[in-house]
C-alpha cells in the first residue's frame, strides 16, 4: 500500500506544470474533446509508466542491495534537483492531430512527451525501490490523472491560479526526503 500512496502523491505533485500536464492543456485547448484526450492520456500512461515500472524491478536483479541503496538515494535527490527546473513545451498544434483521431493523437504524444520525462524515471526508480512494479504503475498513472484530468477539463483557467513554484518544491523536498531516507538506510526495511 506505501508503494501505491508514495507513487501517487510523488508523481501528481511532479506532473504540476510539466510538460505533459502542458500537453493536456494544449491538446484540450486544440480539440476541445476531453473524454478521448484523457482516455489517450490514460493508456499512455498504463504503457509508458508500465515499461518504465519494469524496467525498475528488472534493475533490482542486477545489482547488489548496497549498490541499488546508494543509486536510488542519488536518484532521487538527483530528482528532488530536477523538481526545481520548470518545464515547458514548444506549441505544434498545427502538427498534432493531422490526419489522425484525438484519441490517437493524445496517445502518441503523451506517450513520447513521457520518455526520460521526470515521471518516468521517478517510476523506474520507484519500483526498483518498492519492487512492487504493479502498485507503483497504479500510484503513478493515478498521480498522472489527479494532475493531467483537471487540466484537460479546466484548461487555461487552472493554470494561472496555481503556484507552481511552492507546488515544485514541495515534491522536491519529497524527493529529497525518499533519496535521505533511502541513504541512511531506511529501506532496509525493504531488504536494502
Amino acid at each position: 500500500m506505501e508503494a501505491l500512496l508514495v507513487s501517487t502523491g510523488v508523481v501528481a505533485l511532479a506532473e504540476i506544470g510539466d510538460k505533459t500536464q502542458l500537453l493536456a492543456f494544449l491538446l484540450a485547448a486544440r480539440f476541445k474533446k476531453p473524454m478521448p484526450i484523457i482516455l489517450g492520456i490514460l493508456v499512455a500512461t498504463l504503457a509508458n509508466h508500465g515499461l518504465a515500472g519494469a524496467l525498475g524491478v528488472w534493475i533490482t536483479s542486477l545489482v547488489s542491495q548496497d549498490v541499488l541503496r546508494w543509486v536510488l538515494g542519488i536518484s532521487f535527490i538527483a530528482m528532488a534537483a530536477w523538481m526545481l527546473v520548470p518545464d515547458q513545451i514548444e506549441e505544434d498544434g498545427d502538427e498534432l492531430g493531422r490526419g489522425r483521431g484525438v484519441f490517437t493523437a493524445t496517445l502518441v504524444a503523451f506517450f513520447l512527451a513521457e520518455m526520460g520525462d521526470k515521471t518516468q524515471i521517478a517510476t523506474v526508480a520507484m519500483a526498483a525501490r518498492f519492487t512492487d512494479a504493479i502498485w507503483v504503475v497504479v500510484g503513478t498513472t493515478l498521480g498522472m490523472m489527479l494532475a493531467n484530468v483537471p487540466a484537460v477539463l479546466l484548461g487555461d483557467k487552472l493554470a494561472g491560479r496555481i503556484p507552481m513554484k511552492l507546488v515544485h518544491g514541495i515534491a522536491a523536498a519529497i524527493f529529497a526526503l525518499l533519496g535521505l531516507a533511502t541513504l541512511l538506510g531506511a529501506g532496509q526495511a525493504w531488504g536494502f
